[in-house]
């Protein structure tokens, strides 16, 4: 998933504020049709990271956690889609056949996809891999390229102020 050459970007939380922050650094730099890899046990942030993400993109009204329908898709002001799922709860990859992707690529602006692996044969490939985990005060977040597009995006996010 990530790219061999690829830098990581490491970054301390000390709090969903602090998380959400960097969530919405991301998002400013966000290419067109990306697709980001959400990683990390239950309660690492991975949520928390997705809604300010989605509403840093310009969501409006209550952002609903996928947990239980899988896929949630928002248009955002440019008309485009902004797509988050959750795959916790699927046992087969196959699942996913059902939800009709293809579809939802068409318009796609960005996809955000918890859970991943879950789901690994049937999903796009990652622009972008961040993988959260518990650390001693906070969370330790972690972003990887997974493509050209996703190691520009990288360059953006840690030129910016």
């Amino acid at each position: 998933m990530t790219r061999p050459d690829s830098a990581a970007i490491r970054l301390h939380s000390t709090s969903p504020e602090i998380t959400a922050a960097i969530a919405v650094r991301l998002a400013r730099h966000c290419p067109d049709a990306a697709v980001v890899y959400l990683e990390g046990d239950l309660g690492a942030g991975k949520s928390v990271f997705a809604r300010a993400f989605l509403q840093a993109l310009g969501v409006g009204g209550p952002i609903k956690s996928p947990t239980y329908t899988l896929i949630e898709t928002y248009v955002l002001p440019d008309g485009r889609d902004a797509v988050h799922m959750d795959l916790y709860r699927i046992a087969d990859p196959d699942e996913l056949d059902y939800l009709a992707l293809d579809g939802v690529l068409e318009r796609l602006r960005v996809m955000l996809v918890e859970w991943p692996q879950r789901g690994t044969g049937r999903l796009p490939p990652a622009d972008l891999v961040l993988a959260l985990a518990f650390e001693d005060d906070g969370r330790m977040l972690q972003m990887h390229a997974g493509s050209a597009r996703g190691e520009a995006w990288l360059r953006a996010f840690g030129q910016a102020n």
